[in-house]
Formats: C-alpha cells, sequence, structure tokens
C-alpha cells in the first residue's frame, strides 16, 4: 500500500530529480524546472496525487473511480488520484515513472557547461590574430558610405 515517504522515495530516485513548494500545502517533483508530480502535503499519510499521463493512459484512468482531470491542466492530459491508493503500488510506480518520462522528454534541454580555461585561452590567443587580419581589409560598404554622407 504505497504511502506519502514510499512516494517520497520514489520520486527522490529519479536523475535530475528536484523539489520545490510553490504552493503553500503542494510538494511538487520536477525536472529541469517542469513538474512531473504534485503532492498535496496536508492530505497526511494518503495524499492527493497530480501527474501527467500518455493521451491513451489518460482514457483508462478517467474510468477508475478516485480519478479525475487535473484542475487547469487536464486537457494536458494531467490526472489527479483523490489519494495514492486509489491504483495498487506497482501500478502508482508506473504512473510515476511514465509522468516523469513525459515531461523529460518535453522539459528544456539543459545548457552545455561552460568551456575550460585552458580552451578559452586558447579561443583569446586566436582571436587577437583574426582581428587583426580583418583590420586591414576595407570594409565592402565603405564606398557607399562616402557617397551618401
Amino acid at each position: 500500500m504505497p504511502d506519502l515517504d514510499s512516494i517520497l522515495a520514489l520520486c527522490r530516485t529519479f536523475p535530475n530529480a528536484t523539489e520545490d513548494m510553490p504552493w503553500p500545502d503542494d510538494l511538487c517533483f520536477k525536472i529541469r524546472g517542469k513538474i512531473f508530480v504534485s503532492i498535496v502535503l496536508s492530505d497526511g499519510r494518503f495524499p492527493r496525487l497530480t501527474l501527467k499521463a500518455s493521451p491513451e493512459k489518460f482514457h483508462e484512468l478517467l474510468e477508475i473511480e478516485g480519478i479525475a482531470p487535473a484542475a487547469y491542466v487536464g486537457r494536458y492530459k494531467w490526472v489527479t488520484l483523490a489519494n495514492c491508493n486509489v491504483v495498487p503500488a506497482d501500478e502508482l510506480e508506473k504512473l510515476i515513472r511514465e509522468s516523469y518520462g513525459l515531461v523529460a522528454a518535453n522539459a528544456p534541454k539543459p545548457k552545455k557547461k561552460t568551456q575550460s580555461r585552458q580552451q578559452a585561452r586558447v579561443r583569446t590567443k586566436a582571436a587577437p590574430a583574426k582581428a587583426a587580419r580583418k583590420k586591414t581589409t576595407a570594409p565592402k560598404n565603405s564606398a557607399k558610405r562616402r557617397r551618401t554622407g
């Protein structure tokens, strides 16, 4: 029987998952800034959960008593479980994993790491030589500027 502690433990195992409390009673787990599970902490040991579902799974889930389209985001295939025991533990784990996967696939990609200091030095040494070469050549539009000026 899944409870708050088991859900928290599962969500903390996902790569790059972070925790946030954007609303007073809701703990949200995010991947690269996008929520994949929201948990209502004020519900106690068996909280309400909101998570993303695939389009196929969304319609299946709505047939289960205790599962409804999530407020405000239901049109994007998010569902709210009245409590974490609406579905069996293994099914809930699959739903949370699927939600993580769906959100991670569309979350902004991580930025590339900054270049090393050695790479930066090599680039700055090469830059003045290129700049010097460019300065010796006359701009293409210089004749036009003289005529119009």
